[in-house]
């Protein structure tokens, strides 16, 4: 039960480092805060209590003394100054007097204690006396008269008593921690920017693409990750250089005998029907080699320029339609986008290729605009992919023999296509299509507004 109520609190967090890490600062800030507040309260407690109870007392007695000790004919002037000047009243006490009694807190108990030890147990306390708000504390006057004897009320402002800057500590304790989970989201942000940038360029490198340098700058532990990426990244670069390199040299080493061979076949004097079979073999095999060297092929000399893909689609149909392969154009909104329109053809002319190979008959081509970006699809009848098999085929040497039975190929077409495609900050999909058959989809980048 706790293990679940725990994974659903983390389940509505952020999800990013940055937040995710200022939260756990914020939140131990604020019960940093707490703790020291109460600590302070507690051991300032005591001392306040007892500083607030002696000036109490204090100023009682002294305005007692001064009551019996002035002249009958001027004590109501002395009152009078008393109310004025000092704010403290004097007014005597009755058994029915409606008063209030004070807050029960702690530092209001100590007080109140304080003051009765000194002042005597029947002392009283009061938060208002009829209506009047204010610190109220009951005295006695011991005099020989009974003008003067008796019990009084004396009255003393509640902010000069209770000091409640309670409010102003808040608004320090507020700007305290404010500016410390400030420098919190400094510190933080400080650290996620370098993962950010690291991970940006790790997509870039999952598109195909080259990344940018990373600044090797900052703690010692994001400057190696850093130092580490960019090693990854140029050893990888090689890796590359080194393979488009063997497969030209191989595809040359091998094209030259294919030729040779042909040439024999041909001028061999078998019957035609061997022959073309031959030829046939070899025409795969170049084909095949081709495909090796297509998929190796980096695109990034070629320019991104704007491009109408229903202008791309009717070329292309037209080349195919000269070899008397007959190639259906449907355009239902008009699509341009930023794209390398030799490596877009290449793509393309895969897709037509591989529904003339596996569907056994031409396909048709749509171009759209499909979530908001240029789309130009190849759609065919034949056997499809499975849904659960349509990543896969993306992968290169990757055949569905049990979905396709034409077994010639290398396995290489549709992943030449999602490279080709990923390579231009686009998306392939390969969907199936109502009626049987497959929608293989091609969603590019669209023309940005100026």
């Amino acid at each position: 039960m706790a293990p679940a109520r725990y994974r659903s609190i983390l389940a509505g967090a952020p999800s990013t480092l940055l937040w995710r890490i200022f939260l756990v600062v914020a939140l131990l800030m604020l019960a940093s805060v707490a703790v020291w507040s109460a600590i302070f309260s507690h051991f300032d407690q005591a001392s306040r209590a007892a500083q607030t109870a002696q000036t109490v007392v204090s100023i009682i007695n002294l305005t007692r003394t001064a009551l019996l000790n002035a002249d009958p004919t001027l004590r109501k002037d002395l009152l009078l100054d008393l109310a004025t000047q000092e704010g403290i009243r004097i007014y005597p006490a009755e058994a029915d007097d409606r008063t209030t009694p004070l807050e029960n807190s702690a530092l209001v108990r100590k007080m109140t204690t304080d003051i009765r030890h000194q002042l005597g147990p029947e002392t009283r306390f009061a938060s208002s006396w009829e209506g009047l708000p204010g610190f109220w504390v009951s005295f006695h006057i011991q005099a020989d008269d009974l003008e003067n004897a008796g019990e009084f009320w004396f009255m003393l402002p509640a902010e000069r008593v209770m000091r409640p800057h309670a409010l102003e500590w808040m608004w320090w304790g507020a700007a305290a921690l404010s500016l410390a989970m400030l420098g919190a989201y400094m510190i933080v942000s400080r650290l996620n920017r370098p993962l950010k940038a690291l991970a940006m360029a790790a997509r870039t490198v999952g598109r195909g693409e080259v990344p940018p340098h990373l600044s090797e700058n900052g703690p010692t532990e994001l400057a190696e990750l850093a130092h580490a990426f960019n090693q990854m990244s140029h050893d990888l670069q090689e890796l590359d250089t080194d393979r488009a390199l063997i497969l030209a040299g191989v595809s040359h080493d091998l094209r030259t005998p294919l030729a040779r061979l042909r040439l024999g076949i041909e001028m061999c004097g078998a019957s035609s029907a061997d022959v073309d079979a031959m030829v046939s073999d070899i025409e795969d095999m170049d084909r095949i080699i081709g495909q090796f060297l297509a998929f190796a092929k980096e695109d990034d000399d070629e320019a991104m320029e704007v491009t109408d893909l229903g202008e791309l689609a009717t070329e292309l149909a037209g080349v195919y339609a000269r070899r008397g392969l007959p190639i259906q154009v449907l355009a239902t909104a008009k699509a341009a986008a930023q794209v390398r329109p030799q490596a877009l053809r290449r793509a393309v002319t895969n897709l037509i290729e591989n529904a003339l190979r596996y569907a056994g008959h031409t396909p048709e081509i749509i171009i759209s605009v499909m979530e908001g970006h240029p789309t130009i699809e190849v759609l065919d009848r034949g056997p499809g992919i499975p849904v659960t098999e349509i990543e896969k085929v993306k992968r290169p040497f990757t055949r569905l023999e049990s979905a396709r039975s034409n077994t010639k190929g290398s396995g290489l077409g549709l992943a030449i296509v999602d490279r080709i495609v990923r390579g231009q900050h686009g998306e392939f999909r390969l969907l199936p299509r109502e009626g049987g058959g497959l929608r293989a989809a091609i969603l590019l980048r669209a023309v940005p507004k100026t």
